[in-house]
Parts: C-alpha cells; structure tokens; sequence
C-alpha cells in the first residue's frame, strides 16, 4: 500500500531524513509558538476549545468551536458565557454565569448550562462558587460543528493515527516534488 512512499524514503539516505524530521520538526515548533502566542494575547490557558456536550443548547451545539478571551480586569456579567475548570475535573466546562458576587476582592460566580434544568453546585466538586482562577475564559466568538474533528479522533483514536500518517506522507510527497 506505501511501497512507493517508503522506496522514496530510502533513496533519501540519511541526510535526507534529516532534514525531512528537521521540516517537520518547523512545522510542529511553530504550531506551539502560534498557540503559546494566542495564550498570551487572550490571557487564557486555552483560547480554543470544542463544544463536547448539549448542555448550552441552543446557544451551541456538540462540535462548535469557541473562541475565548479572559481579560484580566474586567469583571464577569450575569449572562456571559464562560468555560471553566474545577480542580480534580479533566474536562473544562462550558456554561453561563447566572449569579455573580463580590466578596473583598474575589468574585464568586454561578453557571449553568441553558440546557440543564438547575445550576452548576453538583458539577463544583464541593465548591459553593467558582472564582476567576477557576475560568479559562470568556466565549467571544464560535464556529459552528467544525470541533467534530476533534471529537471524532478522541473517540476513535485510529483515526487520528491514520490522520496523523497521511499528513505526514503529504509533506514527503510535497518536499519531493
């Protein structure tokens, strides 16, 4: 099936395949340096995430991508749609503040997804409010269903190992021709 692809690869010889795990290692270096920079621009730890459940029906659905911010000084609204991470959760939180508080300097919010009959004190692992260190950010913009991709290679993890090798024999076709 890659019988021609992998004669390529051996007529590279070893400076070839150098230089062909330098490209690649470019290309990936780069990725990290754009994300690391939207962190920094967005003052979020992840400035994209992926819609993975209903519960904000129908303001998104399961695959939208968001696009977040998290400013800093600005203090967050009743309404406002918010991702957040619980310590000891694996997976950020996608919902929207439906009571907010300002005790001293700290303000305590409460979410809840539109699709969900109550508030988020179940999902708080004990926490009565969440705090701002809690928030990854502010959803400031959305693409809908384009996230199904993620979701897909998380699912079914063949998937993305077939991707990730086609992308690959992609680059070494290009850099031959």
């Amino acid at each position: 099936m890659f019988s021609n692809e992998i004669a390529r690869l051996k007529t590279l010889g070893v400076q070839g395949l150098l230089f062909q795990a330098l490209n690649l290692l470019t290309v990936i270096s780069s990725g990290l340096m754009m994300w690391k920079g939207l962190c920094l621009f967005t003052n979020s730890e992840s400035p994209i995430v992926v819609v993975l459940s209903g519960s904000m029906e129908p303001a998104f659905y399961r695959g939208d991508i968001l696009f977040l911010t998290n400013p800093a000084d600005v203090p967050y609204e009743i309404g406002d749609i918010t991702v957040y991470k619980i310590p000891g959760a694996d997976i950020p939180i996608v919902h929207r503040v439906i009571e907010s508080h300002i005790s001293n300097t700290t303000q305590l919010l409460l979410t809840k997804g539109d699709n969900n009959p109550g508030d988020d004190i179940t999902l708080y692992n004990g926490i009565e409010w969440i705090e701002r260190k809690h928030i990854i950010g502010k959803v400031r913009g959305f693409l809908p269903y384009i996230g199904y991709v993620t979701i897909a290679m998380n699912d079914f993890p063949q998937l993305k190992y077939a991707l990730l090798g086609c992308v690959g024999l992609v680059m070494l076709i290009q850099q031959e021709t």
